[in-house]
């Protein structure tokens, strides 16, 4: 049997940046498309799956697999839970797709709990993310959500030792998470053997499906997400699809706010007049660069604000370091880019900055879903130049929102 989770981020509608750079995003005109690649010979390609289980209890799950689940905090299922974990429990290849901070990693982590042969020490189901840090939280959340059924569960990712990889899994695991090159080296080195491989879920599929991943991830020739629906032909046997709506899609928690600041000179002296604030919770700073976060970094600490960073040029060892101090809390201010946005799931962040607007809409929801994740309260600011005015307009169209100036008591909506 083999599982097939594509979190194509907001309905799949997270693939609207893939509109030629300078042109801007129609709606009607993607829906389209998308439309058209998820039907075959004028028939879909996939069915509906509309079966709503509003509690975690009504949804059959072993016993020690709910314990795990109550424990890590969850009390009620979230709308992309209450579709998505009871199809996958029951075998059917799957195309669930929500945006970030719903609740879609504890989705596919509970269907693949609940089926694994506790049993049999060999991996029976292999999950693939595109960056070390969201393989390590996905580890994470398996590793916690089956606490109670002692799931062995072991995270590949590059940067880390390959003999103790080849320990580990010569030791017996039942989940590899993964990045594609360490997988691919195991698989080659036959450290990993996927006899018993019976789940498999792509998460983030449109970042895994796009250009700098398709040479890994070999067996898709996809180059961008639309048409990576195309793969899915190939592999799936009558998938079902669990659509969670754009207007079901609200960032409810999350208050949402823009700082006019005219041009890119005054956005660091706005920030450090933000900084106390920033300091009283835990922040996370969102720029388009890596060269950008090393500039606002320096910027800050010449100032003596304390922060941190972390961008994909730092070493392994370096970005692990400061995630746990972020994580800990001992650092309250992190300053990255989008390349570790999905890789972030810290439960004290309530503010998130937009340094810089998004260079695509969909990343917005990426990052500003940070804070206020599984229905925690949050806050996003956005600085806003007047070259930023259309992208603003685009990300309030695109996601139905109405984004309002930020008030002067911004302390006391944390």
């Amino acid at each position: 049997m083999l599982w097939f989770l594509g979190a194509w981020y907001q309905c799949t509608e997270g693939m609207a940046g893939m509109t030629p750079e300078g042109s801007q995003f129609d709606a009607r005109q993607y829906d389209s498309k998308m439309n058209d690649l998820l039907t075959q010979d004028g028939e879909e390609f996939f069915t509906s799956y509309d079966e709503v289980y509003d509690s975690f209890d009504a949804m059959g799950l072993q016993e020690n697999l709910l314990r795990g689940i109550y424990a890590y905090g969850f009390e009620k299922p979230s709308a992309i839970q209450q579709r998505g974990i009871v199809p996958f429990c029951k075998g059917l290849d799957v195309i669930q797709q929500a945006q970030s901070g719903t609740g879609k990693t504890a989705t596919f982590c509970s269907g693949i709990l609940q089926q694994l042969e506790y049993g049999l020490v060999e991996c029976q189901a292999l999950v693939l993310a595109p960056t070390r840090e969201l393989a390590q939280q996905i580890e994470k959340v398996m590793r916690a959500l089956g606490d109670y059924l002692g799931v062995k569960v072991h995270a590949c990712v590059g940067g880390t030792s390959v003999r103790e990889d080849q320990r580990i899994l010569s030791s017996g695991v039942h989940v590899v998470v993964g990045t594609p090159g360490r997988v691919f080296d195991m698989l080659r080195r036959q450290s990993l053997r996927p006899d018993y491989i019976k789940m498999f879920v792509l998460d983030e599929a449109d970042e895994m499906l796009s250009r700098g991943f398709k040479d890994q991830v070999g067996v898709f020739s996809a180059t961008m997400p639309p048409e990576a629906l195309e793969i899915t032909r190939k592999f799936m046997n009558k998938p079902v699809r669990i659509l969670v709506k754009r207007d079901e899609l609200t960032l409810e928690g999350i208050k949402q706010f823009y700082v006019n600041v005219e041009k890119e000179d005054w956005k660091l002296e706005t920030l450090c007049d933000l900084y106390e604030t920033l300091a009283i919770t835990q922040s996370v700073i969102f720029v388009n660069t890596r060269r950008k976060v090393d500039w606002l970094t320096d910027s800050m600490r010449s100032r003596d604000h304390t922060v941190s960073a972390t961008h994909g040029d730092m070493d392994q060892n370096t970005r692990d370091i400061i995630m746990r101090e972020f994580r800990s809390g001992s650092s309250r201010v992190l300053i990255t880019t989008d390349l570790l946005a999905r890789g972030i799931d810290v439960q004290q962040v309530s503010l998130v900055i937009n340094y810089d607007l998004p260079t695509q809409p969909e990343n917005y929801l990426h990052r500003i879903g940070r804070g206020g994740r599984f229905g925690r309260k949050g806050v996003a600011i956005n600085f806003i130049t007047r070259d930023d005015e259309r992208m603003m307009f685009d990300i309030q169209r695109f996601y139905n929102v109405v984004i309002e100036e930020l008030p002067s008591n911004v302390a006391d909506l944390l």
